[in-house]
């Protein structure tokens, strides 16, 4: 006989029993009723009549308090819990209080297809059932929730009902007792299964009776979704408002993921298939509500981000068709310069982060054309030159022909992928966010068309107020402009993964095919990913396989709020195995210039936090800056969480909440000054030290055998001072490594020093400017060993003076 069983195996659970059963006893919450958040309290949020989750939580403390006071049993009625929770209110509103929370849980419960599939099997070879539960509903209560949450045909096929509360006593206190007493069987005629191994396992077996324990998630499953619940209780409710932690997901995810072997596949299903499967249920209502009598809605999704939303909305079998076109923010961008203003507005925007050669390509000059305008161009202000060369009459004129020529092709591109005809409307679908290509092709295909056009996205964030139709299922109608920002910051991991396996379209030929450019993701990245998608949609297809039927809670705004939480998990808080499936990915910028980057170097987050601490994160542009951090400590995740979610401002100087007083000298090759720096604390035991040294005019002695006696060194750089507190420092250039001389100090691994004695230094010579300006020696260290403190010492000065000269 089984000890332990998988969610998967229970409706063969008899093939392994023991000879001679003749009941099956099951537990009810988790093995026969689940609920679809996040833990059994989370339903308090959903009550509806007045009380807030604590309240509900207090008073049935108190309640079971005072039951254990007056009785000696720690058991409660819900009956008891609301004379806690309403006192000195009539025996009406705690009635009517009472019965808003038992709708409440039959919002929120549902019966776990599985085990209902066990107990249809039990009855087919003869055995009775019994629901034995610690819960303080009464037995009627408990036969109306599971009627009502699972069906009269589940409620018919059970015998016998066992409450703690109608009892007294818990499992693990002796409910099993009464059990045997009132069936008058031997404890080695019942199978009892349940979720809580102390009260379903240990207490049953105690007694004699077969105890197996039902496991509902293996370990890493259990983390992710308190992530996921964590995270929820950041991105969902507002103000005062407090939203369940809904994971509609917990049964699919209980019944399937044991049975996927391969963590890419184990990815798509756990993470990317509850948010692609709400956002194809909420695309399917949007596609009806778009409909109008005469005319019909046409849903293209974009390729190539679209390739796997599309995937997902078709394994749902919702009846609508859907179309997959290629139309890049490339391809739509060169369709749109319809006169110097539409030019003009494009380079104000990309010259900002844009490379002058990718601009140039999106312009649609050729290659030696862009060559000879960028052989021109001077050394300072090449971008301001840039766009007066551009629009020389000359070039306007082929940028503007160039493109109304394009826009013929992506016109008669669009005519033959999808037999529109006046009047339909075209709804557009992909990820986001901005809904740039919408922006850019609306107006062409309205006019050349004579059709509505309509967007609908993942996740939408719009930089200017728009005019068109746009919604998404993360949009600022359920969202904070902080929260839609913090998700738009990683959103590079959807797009790899959502992503189909092609270049992205450059252009269309005369005949109205498109032209891909060169796929540049390796082939063992597009196999990762093609596996991540299998699991995505096959969680679309079986979600529905863990339900007897659908909780009633399931509905659009619940889909949406569970899928919020766990794309902000998969974001901010990914778990190592999802990390490994991920470590070798690179992120394809799509503009055209097939370059790419990778989506996350763990190395990068390692030495920023060394040398600029948790300040680092809020100025850091990376592609999956979140997946950097991880391993550095949940506290560096949440904080970045938190400092994009609510948009916190906060500065350097508001992490500095510990220091070191290091002493220097200064010289200049004539004088040498004693002095002290503040070194502040960064991460993970690191020190940095910000000390100025003019125009590249001062040496600097750091003294570190005045405090320790071993001290790790990570760097010494010298970096622009307007760059050194800048959030986006980077701007600025990259820093110059010092080239540092060790007195009295021995290097005796890699960064690790040993002073000698109270005397040892280390030596930093100016760097050498090609045009002077300000700057500051930023030395990271940790310390390893401390010293005791010593008087001053005038020979070292004089050491340290001569160091100095030497070296400039």
């Amino acid at each position: 006989m089984t000890l332990s069983i998988l969610p998967h195996q229970l409706p063969d659970a008899l093939a392994d029993a023991p000879a001679g059963i003749a009941m099956l006893s099951l537990d009810c919450f988790d093995t026969l009723l689940w609920r679809d958040v996040h833990a059994p309290a989370d339903v308090f949020a959903d009550l509806g009549n007045g009380a807030t989750p604590q309240q509900r939580i207090w008073a049935e403390s108190h309640a079971r308090s005072r039951q254990t006071l007056r009785k000696g049993s720690n058991e409660a009625s819900i009956e008891q819990i609301y004379s806690a929770l309403l006192p000195g209110h009539e025996d009406a509103a705690r009635a009517s209080a009472m019965a808003a929370e038992l709708e409440a849980e039959a919002r929120h419960c549902y019966g776990f297809a599985p085990t209902v599939a066990l107990m249809r099997a039990a009855k087919a070879a003869g055995l009775s059932i019994a629901v034995v539960s610690d819960t303080y509903l009464s037995r009627d209560q408990l036969v109306a929730l599971i009627t009502a949450a699972a069906g009269d045909e589940v409620a018919a096929l059970i015998d016998h009902v066992f409450c703690s509360s109608e009892y007294g006593v818990s499992k693990a206190e002796g409910l099993f007792k009464h059990v045997l007493r009132k069936t008058r069987l031997a404890p080695d005629r019942i199978l009892h299964i349940g979720d809580n191994k102390k009260a379903d396992f240990t207490a049953a077996r105690a007694l004699g009776i077969h105890g197996v324990h039902l496991v509902q998630f293996g370990e890493e499953d259990q983390q992710r979704l308190r992530l996921e619940a964590a995270v929820a209780a950041i991105v969902n409710g507002n103000g005062a408002s407090v939203v369940p932690p809904h994971q509609p997901h917990r049964a699919a995810h209980a019944l399937t993921l044991p049975a996927i072997a391969d963590p890419a596949e184990r990815l798509g299903f756990s993470a990317l298939g509850p948010v692609l499967h709400a956002f194809g249920r909420w695309l399917a209502d949007e596609a009806a509500a778009l409909s109008r009598p005469g005319a019909r809605t046409h849903i293209l999704f974009l390729m190539r981000d679209g390739y796997l939303p599309q995937r997902v909305f078709e394994a749902l079998d919702t009846g609508l068709s859907a179309t997959s076109v290629e139309i890049s923010r490339f391809t739509a961008t060169a369709s749109a310069f319809t006169d110097e203003n539409a030019v003009a507005d494009h380079l104000e925007i990309e010259l900002e982060c844009t490379d002058l050669a990718a601009i140039a390509k999106q312009l649609l000059f050729t290659e030696d054309e862009t060559a000879a305008l960028l052989r021109k161009l001077p050394t300072r202000g090449r971008e301001r030159a840039f766009a007066a060369a551009v629009r020389q009459p000359t070039n306007l004129r082929k940028v503007l022909g160039r493109s109304r020529a394009f826009a013929e092709r992506l016109t008669r591109y669009v005519a033959q992928q999808v037999p529109a005809r006046p009047g339909d409307t075209l709804l557009l679908v992909d990820l986001g966010y901005n809904g740039t290509v919408q922006d850019r092709i609306e107006p062409l295909l309205r006019r050349a068309l004579e059709v509505e056009i309509a967007g609908r996205y993942l996740l939408l964030r719009e930089q200017k107020v728009g005019r068109f139709d746009k919604k998404g299922l993360f949009d600022s109608r359920h969202y904070a402009s902080t929260t839609l920002e913090a998700m738009c910051a990683n959103v590079a991991v959807v797009e790899q993964l959502c992503t189909a396996a092609q270049g992205s379209v450059v252009d269309y030929d005369e005949s109205g095919m498109a032209v891909r450019a060169e796929n540049s993701i390796k082939a063992r990245q597009s196999d990762v990913r093609d596996a991540v998608q299998t699991g995505c949609v096959r969680f679309a297809r079986e979600r529905e396989a863990a339900f007897v039927r659908p909780p009633l809670a399931d509905s659009d705004d619940t889909r949406r709020e569970a899928a919020a939480a766990i794309l902000g998990r998969l974001m901010f808080l990914p778990l190592p195995s999802e990390l490994e499936v991920l470590s070798s990915f690179e992120h394809d910028v799509n503009l055209g210039t097939g370059g790419t980057v990778r989506l996350f170097d763990k190395d990068v987050a390692d030495q920023g936090l060394k040398r600029r601490g948790l300040f680092y994160m809020k100025g850091a542009e990376r592609m999956y800056l979140p997946a950097e951090l991880r391993g550095q400590g949940l506290p560096a995740s949440l904080t970045l969480l938190t400092q994009h979610r609510f948009g916190l401002d906060l500065k350097y100087a508001d992490f500095c909440d510990r220091a070191i007083e290091l002493p220097i000298i200064v010289a200049d090759g004539n004088d040498v000054v004693l002095d002290r720096v503040q070194a502040h604390a960064t991460h993970d035991g690191w020190f940095m030290a910000a000390i100025p040294v003019g125009e590249a005019r001062f040496a600097i002695g750091v003294q570190f055998g005045r405090l320790y006696d071993w001290v790790q060194v990570d760097s010494a750089q010298f970096v622009p001072v307007r760059a050194f507190l800048s959030e986006k420092a980077g701007r600025y250039g990259d820093p110059i490594d010092a080239l540092p001389s060790l007195e009295g100090m021995e290097q005796v691994a890699p960064h690790l020093m040993r002073c000698e004695d109270a005397s040892a230094f280390m030596m930093v010579p100016p760097p050498v400017l090609v045009q002077p300006e300000p700057m500051m020696l930023a030395i990271v260290f940790r310390p390893i060993a401390d010293r005791p403190k010593v008087a001053a010492d005038r020979p070292l000065v004089d050491r340290v003076a001569h160091e100095a000269s030497a070296a400039g």
